[in-house]
């Protein structure tokens, strides 16, 4: 069986799903589906990710197996997080929009300076 293509082969843009069929009963569906995250990752990127799974998560046990260094491996998992659509690195605080427009109106209004807003929004 083929491997489901996730992006056009002709402009690049993620693919929907549009059909699923059952060879057992010949049912067969028709909609717009989406892949999901791991419909974003490349074959490569599957493959890495089956590996980790049966090293459980233990890139020192992947080293050997996949003959490349730790941050290789590091730098490779952190690719696929992104791909994923997660953050990577240091947690940040999220806050929500009433506290967001607290800090901006504290500033506003001479409470707070600029440095110490642009702290609580944590900005860089």
């Amino acid at each position: 069986m083929n491997q489901m293509l996730t992006t056009c082969p002709v402009c690049d843009e993620r693919l929907s799903i549009t059909r699923f069929h059952c060879r057992n009963c010949d049912t067969t569906i028709d909609g717009h589906f989406d892949i999901g995250r791991f419909g974003r990752l490349s074959a490569e990127q599957m493959s890495f990710l089956e590996v980790f799974v049966r090293c459980e998560g233990k890139l020192s046990r992947m080293e050997p197996e996949l003959d490349m260094s730790y941050p290789t491996l590091r730098a490779r998992l952190t690719e696929i997080i992104r791909s994923l659509g997660f953050p990577v690195g240091p947690e940040t605080k999220l806050i929500n929009d009433e506290e967001r427009h607290k800090i901006l109106d504290d500033l506003a209004s001479g409470n707070l300076t600029s440095e110490e807003a642009m702290q609580l929004l944590e900005v860089d």
